[in-house]
Parts: structure tokens; C-alpha cells; sequence
């Protein structure tokens, strides 16, 4: 598809086009330039906001289940970036801290988005921004199937970062 083409497209399509090539293009630049994906960075976002957190919690944060998060959690244990520690009052419990260099890894990369380049003209344009922000909000937090509308949910934009 071409951007004439998507002109006509429905908003839903033309939001899932945005993602699709946001998503591809966010993994390539934290692969080459950081060595992370973007669930990886999502799992230090969300442990960086506790000492200490459950399992479960993150998995929540980042919008997978636990299972999922298994894997990803397991690479950054690999990578000496987080520590998993068995909760001394529920030994069936796992709690995820970040090590000193997950904590580095995790500046660096915060630090090289806050002085990236804009991805658009709206990036530039805090009114324009912040029309796009409350809309991808609104769209993050319906919780509805596509088509049937519906109430914002319960998503926060702090609970949207992974």
C-alpha cells in the first residue's frame, strides 16, 4: 500500500498500518543501536518503577501473560539486566528487580528517545500532540471489541508502557 491508497483507508486500518510500522521500526533501532526489544524495554520500564516487583505485575504493565513474559524476562536475566528473587512470604511468588546495569541500560535508552529526532510534524506541535495522545488513549483504553464502541477502560497512560 502507498500513502495515496491509504488515504480512503478506515481509521481502524489506517491505526493498525501506524502500529505495524511504528513497531517494526521502533524493534530495529533498540536491536542495532541497544541490543533490546521493545518487550524487553517494556519489562525494565515497568520493574524501574519498584525496587522490587511480582511477576504478575509486569506481565500486567506490558499487556501479556505471565507465561509470555517468562521468555522475556528470561533474555534479560541472560543479558545480566534483571534478577529474579523468590518472595520470602509466597516462595511460589517471583519478584523482578533490575541490576545496576539493567538500571544503565534502561538511562540509556530513556535518554537517547528524549533527544531523538520527532517521528512526525505532530511530535513537534504539543496541541497537535496532545490530540494524538488523547486519542490513542482512548483507543488503548476502551476495551472493547472493534465495531461495538463503548466507555474508556481502565488503562492509564502510566499503565500503558510496556
Amino acid at each position: 500500500m502507498d500513502l495515496v491508497t491509504l488515504g480512503d483507508v478506515p481509521l481502524e486500518r489506517l491505526l493498525m498500518v501506524a502500529a505495524h510500522v511504528t513497531a517494526q521500526r521502533w524493534n530495529r533501532y533498540l536491536a542495532e543501536e541497544h541490543g533490546l526489544t521493545q518487550a524487553g524495554l517494556g519489562a525494565l520500564t515497568a520493574i524501574a518503577e519498584h525496587t522490587e516487583v511480582p511477576h504478575r505485575v509486569v506481565a500486567e504493565r506490558c499487556f501479556v501473560r505471565p507465561a509470555t513474559l517468562t521468555g522475556i524476562i528470561d533474555t534479560l536475566e541472560r543479558d545480566g539486566l534483571v534478577v529474579r528473587q523468590r518472595d520470602e512470604s509466597d516462595r511460589r511468588s517471583v519478584r523482578l528487580a533490575l541490576t545496576d546495569a539493567g538500571r544503565e541500560k534502561l538511562a540509556t535508552v530513556t535518554a537517547a528517545i528524549a533527544t531523538a529526532h520527532p517521528l512526525t510534524s505532530a511530535d513537534r506541535d504539543p496541541g497537535r500532540g496532545a490530540v494524538v495522545r488523547e486519542f490513542l488513549l482512548e483507543v488503548i483504553g476502551t476495551g472493547e471489541h472493534p465495531g461495538h464502541g463503548g466507555q474508556p477502560g481502565h488503562v492509564t497512560e502510566e499503565g500503558a508502557r510496556c
